[in-house]
């Protein structure tokens, strides 16, 4: 799970193994498996920060 910010400014957590497709036009638009979008604060790149850090989370529980 990762923590994002909508366009509220509320934050809110969504499954990272669900993002399809992450683009930037010129807002940060999260599409997942299932077709729902979230249109987010952080940058695209912020986005792949995140995934890559849950990832690393979970490969490296208990070690």
């Amino acid at each position: 799970m990762i923590k994002l910010t909508g366009m509220n400014n509320k934050e809110f957590v969504i499954n990272a193994e669900h993002i399809e497709k992450v683009e930037e036009m010129p807002d940060t638009i999260i599409t997942l498996t299932n077709g729902n979008k979230y249109i987010v604060l952080e940058s695209v790149d912020e986005v792949i920060d995140l995934v890559i850090e849950y990832k690393n989370k979970i490969f490296n529980f208990g070690r």
